[in-house]
């Protein structure tokens, strides 16, 4: 397996670099004259088609924790792990059809806006300071080190701190051109997101099927990976028994079986999809007709995501259990083991998608950071009196200290991100908040009666339960409650899977937030205006929608 790049690689990335550079700074030179707007800066208001907000949506979104690290957990668990992909694609429908039109109505555009219009102040701010710190501290940190990482694998291992501060510049860059820029060169990044993704697929599939004896087959290569790896094509994991080894059951703690679509499967992806600055930011500048096919598409484009970034880890696994990738060290270095397997100019091509995908979801999330820091604390907080102009060059400056502090605590992997998986790094802590975001959001859409306090309470209740059950109610409950299971984790403790933690976490949440509410009025001052026609959905958006249910219910019938 050779590690080192050759000049048709590096002439393949070199013509992507300079490909969407050059578009970058085009679509830049267009709207310069309204660079200095900062609903034009961090929104671009208007100027997004519906083909460009759904594939931001996904450039942003697929990064190098799913390449690296779902690619790492197909390997280790298998398909099963595809459900945060097409679970995400139901999430779209539910965000298209009955969150945007709420967002859009009441010109919502942060989410610590929303908290503040619904809610109150309070609210608000600390959840501006939650977002900035889980934004800068575990996804972009998350994104950039394993991103670096797997860079750095295919380049020999010796530029780790080289690829991770190229990479840095190269988001920063794009991400000082605004959001209009962000979202049309995420048109190119996701083409040769899912062109490069597609590539490599290809070839990891058809050097299973040559490994096995079949040529080179992309077909005979993935039926080779049905017949070796059975256990890794099923979407459902049985619970552990008592005769479950330790490594089933650190698989199951990763995807606890049915279990987890009845918990937090559902949390983590609405959440992610429809209270997430990093996200939602693509559509709320359009109307609700753009923004909504734009989401759609996404959905769509989330389907075939599996395919690119989970079956090179189900192909790493079967070439290493047939003696093909003796060097491979931990599962997340599967698909870096299967790039280096790749010919001259095609492992260019796969890298330039790596990179897009990296960059792409460096420059959303750093484009985030700014907006909120910028709108919800800088001009409410510290200089309400800011012209425009002003706010830009603010949200520039964050930017940039936000891809430093990145850069600081990944230089030695401070945060453990290597060690805990990349994937289920970034899942595990970010659903230390979710629960009682989405609880905090669900009841203050679409329920009058919800009030400041309930939300406030929300908030430290879903932290501090989803705290308590992942670190302390095996030991303080028991193993084996009427609400959960704890399994052996394999360091001599006991461990409920965090996706069942996130159920119990929501569910208590809502208990407590409904109950603080009947206290107050019947219907709170800050409640939204909804009505029926807001979630009126047009023909053609039925149709994407439809096709999206067949798709997936077919997927599920086939590997269930």
């Amino acid at each position: 397996m050779k590690n080192v790049l050759s000049t048709g690689d590096v002439i393949v990335f070199v013509i992507y670099f300079c490909i969407v550079a050059a578009y970058g700074y085009w679509i830049y030179q267009r709207k310069k004259k309204s660079s200095t707007d900062t609903k034009d800066f961090f929104l671009a208001e208007g100027s997004l088609t519906w083909w460009a907000i759904g594939a931001s949506l996904i450039a942003s979104n697929i990064s190098a924790e799913q390449f690296i690290g779902m690619s790492g957990d197909g390997y280790f668990v298998g398909i099963a792990v595809a459900a945060y992909e097409w679970i995400a694609a139901v999430a779209l429908i539910i965000i298209a059809v009955w969150f945007i039109p709420v967002y859009l109505k009441n010109r919502i555009y942060t989410m610590p806006q929303f908290l503040k219009t619904r809610y109150n102040e309070t609210v608000a701010l600390i959840m501006a300071v939650f977002w900035l710190f889980l934004y800068v501290f575990v996804n972009l940190t998350s994104i950039l080190y394993l991103g670096a990482l797997a860079i750095n694998g295919l380049l020999g291992g010796e530029y780790l701190h080289v690829v991770m501060i190229a990479l840095s510049i190269f988001a920063v860059i794009i991400t000082l051109g605004g959001m209009k820029v962000i979202g049309y060169t995420d048109v190119i990044q996701v083409g040769v997101l899912i062109i490069g993704g597609l590539a490599t697929t290809y070839m990891a599939l058809a050097l299973v099927s040559e490994h096995a004896g079949l040529g080179r087959n992309a077909l005979a290569g993935f039926n080779a990976l049905l017949r070796d790896a059975p256990d890794h094509f099923h979407m459902i994991l049985a619970k552990p028994d008592a005769s479950s080894s330790q490594e089933y059951i650190n698989k199951y703690l990763v995807l606890p079986g049915i279990l987890m679509y009845a918990a937090g499967q559902w949390i983590v992806n609405l959440n992610y999809w429809g209270c997430n600055q990093y996200i939602t930011q693509r559509a709320l500048g359009a109307d609700l007709k753009t923004a909504r096919h734009g989401i759609l598409f996404a959905g769509l484009l989330k389907m075939m995501m599996p395919v690119i970034v989970m079956l090179p880890g189900i192909a790493a696994y079967v070439l290493q259990k047939n003696g093909a990738l003796p060097g491979l060290a931990n599962k997340d270095g599967a698909y870096a083991a299967i790039l280096g397997f790749l010919p001259n100019g095609l492992k260019g091509l796969s890298i330039a998608a790596l990179t897009a995908a990296i960059v792409a979801s460096l420059a959303g999330k750093a484009n985030s950071i700014s907006t909120i820091f910028t709108l919800d604390i800088y001009h409410r907080y510290i200089n309400k009196e800011a012209p425009e102009k002003q706010l830009v060059w603010t949200g520039r400056i964050v930017v940039i200290v936000a891809m430093v502090l990145a850069i600081c605590f990944t230089w030695k992997d401070l945060l453990g991100i290597g060690g805990a998986g990349g994937f289920t790094f970034i899942q595990k802590y970010t659903g230390f908040i979710s629960p009682g975001v989405f609880a905090m959001f669900l009841l203050g859409m679409f329920w009058k009666r919800t009030t400041g306090a309930a939300a406030v309470a929300g908030i430290i209740t879903g932290f501090s339960l989803c705290v308590f059950f992942n670190q302390f109610a095996p030991a303080v409950l028991g193993h084996e409650t009427f609400f959960y299971t704890a399994y052996p984790n394999g360091k001599g403790g006991y461990e409920i899977p965090f996706l069942i933690c996130m159920g119990l976490a929501f569910m208590f949440t809502m208990i407590v937030m409904v109950l603080l509410s009947l206290a107050g009025p019947k219907v709170n001052p800050r409640a939204f205006a909804l009505d029926k026609e807001m979630f009126k959905v047009s023909p053609s958006a039925m149709v994407m929608i439809v096709v999206t249910l067949l798709i997936l219910s077919a997927l599920y019938i086939r590997f269930w």
